[in-house]
């Protein structure tokens, strides 16, 4: 990915906030990179910007030989199924689907053969070590399980970037460490992960962390 001058501003005249401020980075192929950032600090509109949720006032984001900022309508949907791999603050199951169905259902609605679809869930849930519990229902999983499949979700379709929001802002020490190993090794099997958190744990475990401060990106 590679991302140049991004700007994105809300409201107007003096209630204006300026959430990026020229912000330009990049992920490499295989690399972890981390924005660490307060709360308000800029670092959702970000990644939100780059993954195709939000479109910046200026700059461009290239993904996977796509400008992300220039998509639309059907375009920017087939991106956003099929390109872009999400991790969320919260899990965002569908508590009476099993973990394999929960997975399972993004790739169907992208438009894979159901046989290929649950093929494809149950290897993503193995790679998170759910694989013996893949027949659990969403409301049957601890916090720290549901977790795991929303990032069984977003590796199953083999996105080209995974985007981590805040993915252990809910999770206690020991359980937010599992969730940042498992994403630490997405990374070592080739897909770039680009992820936004306040949890300084997350460096340890990135190739290169950069710092928001009230829309102005730095290295760290």
């Amino acid at each position: 990915m590679v991302a140049t001058g991004l700007s994105r501003g809300f409201g107007a005249g003096a209630a204006r906030v300026e959430a990026l401020r020229q912000a330009s980075l990049t992920v490499a192929d295989s690399e972890l990179v981390v924005v660490l950032g307060r709360s308000g600090a800029g670092k959702t509109t970000l990644l939100s910007v780059c993954g195709g949720l939000d479109r910046p006032d200026s700059g461009s984001v290239l993904v996977a030989g796509q400008r992300v900022d220039q998509l639309r309508d059907g375009q920017l949907q087939r991106f956003l199924a099929t390109t872009a791999g999400w991790v969320f603050q919260t899990a965002g199951l569908l508590p009476l689907l099993t973990a394999e169905e929960n997975v399972a259902l993004g790739l169907r609605l992208a438009g894979a053969p159901e046989a290929a679809a649950l093929r494809a869930a149950r290897d993503a849930l193995t790679v998170v070590g759910l694989g013996e519990r893949r027949a659990h229902r969403g409301n049957e999983l601890s916090g720290g399980e549901q977790h795991r499949v929303a990032l069984a979700r977003a590796l199953a379709k083999g996105p080209a970037l995974l985007y981590a929001d805040e993915p252990t802002a809910q999770l206690d020490s020991e359980t937010g460490g599992a969730i940042l190993s498992l994403i630490r090794e997405s990374a070592d099997s080739g897909i770039p992960v680009l992820m936004a958190t306040h949890d300084e744990l997350a460096a340890e475990v990135a190739d290169r962390v950069l710092r928001l401060d009230d829309g102005v990106l730095t290295s760290a």
